[in-house]
């Protein structure tokens, strides 16, 4: 029988709110030794995830986008819009401001082994477990999986 999701995964993981302050978050995840953070709104439910990769934004800044003049016209070569989200995140200071929205979630009931190709399909290290409600009840780590895998052998 393939072990489940709910058999790995961490239960009650740290949450914080999209109001939580940046350095707050920072604090956490530097004393737990964890890369990441499901971000719920009031009532519980997973609203987004913040993670290393989020906050790398507070110390590289961001390059505005690339761009042409051509008859007193600007041209991007990029979309000015992600610039406006980068840079909304390397000035962050809650939460809220800097995390990713619609995070890659997967229900306990689901096999290691689904859980195992949507995180190298969509390259997460994490799945926030959520049930029927988007409600967060545990977290699925790439280590969760591997540590699984070796119990096995």
């Amino acid at each position: 029988m393939p072990k489940t999701v709910a058999e790995v995964m961490s239960r009650d993981p740290i949450v914080v709110s999209q109001e939580t302050p940046l350095n707050e978050a920072i604090q956490i995840l530097a004393e737990k030794r964890i890369s990441g953070l499901p971000v719920v709104n009031d009532t519980g439910k997973l609203v987004g995830i913040i993670s290393e990769s989020d906050l790398m934004w507070q110390e590289t800044g961001v390059t505005p986008p690339a761009y042409i003049m051509i008859l007193d016209s600007v041209i991007y070569l990029q979309n000015p819009a992600k610039y406006e989200r980068d840079l909304h995140k390397a000035l962050g200071q809650t939460v809220g401001e800097v995390m990713s929205s619609d995070p890659v979630t997967i229900s306990p009931d689901k096999t290691l082994r689904e859980a195992a190709k949507l995180m190298h399909d969509r390259e997460v290290r994490r799945l926030p477990v959520t049930d029927t409600e988007d409600k967060i009840i545990g977290i699925l780590t790439r280590g969760d999986v591997v540590r699984a895998m070796a119990a096995d052998e």
